[in-house]
């Protein structure tokens, strides 16, 4: 049995309504079933996406006026050695970076990666304004960049023409790990006048070898090569 909150008359189950004051009749259940409006609303908006010619031109305003800006207080503040080739190569080195993905999407990935390799040289070379010589890069620093470039440039075009997997990636990359670490030690070896013999990249050159032999033979072996799959979940 329900009573009128306000009058507190008698009520029957089936009224809506006080019969002596016209006071609403609630169920108090039925709060508890109405759902809560929100406050916020549900309409979902969408910010307008940064146009990639304006976020070219933000980039490279930002990357030219960092390196004039270096360059100035290099000439006429701090004056003391040409500190300012770092910031500006620096500064290349990004730009040629971000150029693919930002300014011109359609430049081909080997013409992008030679592009990396030229910005990286031409920043060892700036660096050579503030040593004594340019033997360490001509003798050193660019024999290893040229492998280094060349390396990726293959790295590239393998994953390119052959058929891509987890097991293919890792082939290519632990037999150019171990061509790099050989590579790098006899060039070093050739820098310094020393005999050509291998030590810490024969290590190097064994375990890499180990592996790339194991990923050889799961892909070889189509049932282990499933198997292998199934379990590592790619």
């Amino acid at each position: 049995m329900s009573y009128c909150v306000n009058c507190g008359v008698k009520l029957e189950p089936s009224l809506t309504e006080c019969p002596l004051c016209n006071t609403p009749v609630i169920n108090p259940k039925e709060l508890y079933d109405k759902k809560k409006t929100s406050p916020y609303s549900k309409q979902r908006g969408q910010v307008d996406v940064v146009k990639r010619k304006d976020l070219a031109i933000l980039s490279s305003i930002v990357l030219i006026a960092t390196s004039i800006s270096c360059l100035l207080l290099n000439l006429f503040v701090f004056s003391g050695n040409m500190w300012s080739l770092f910031i500006i190569g620096a500064c290349l080195l990004l730009f040629v970076l971000i150029f693919p993905a930002v300014i011109y999407t359609k430049l081909p990935i080997y013409i992008s990666l030679l592009f990396d390799g030229i910005a990286v040289g031409f920043y060892l070379y700036m660096i050579t304004f503030n040593t004594a010589s340019t033997e360490w890069f001509l003798g050193l620093a660019l024999p290893i960049l040229l492998l280094v470039t060349i390396l990726v440039e293959i790295f590239a075009l393998l994953l390119r023409s052959f058929p891509v997997s987890f097991i293919t990636t890792a082939l290519y990359f632990f037999a150019e790990a171990a061509l790099l670490c050989v590579g790098i030690e006899l060039l070093i070896h050739h820098y310094f006048d020393t005999a050509l013999r291998l030590t810490w990249s024969a290590v190097v050159l064994t375990v890499c070898s180990v592996i790339a032999i194991l990923l050889i033979t799961v892909l070889s072996r189509r049932r282990l090569r499933d198997a292998v799959r199934r379990r590592l979940h790619f």
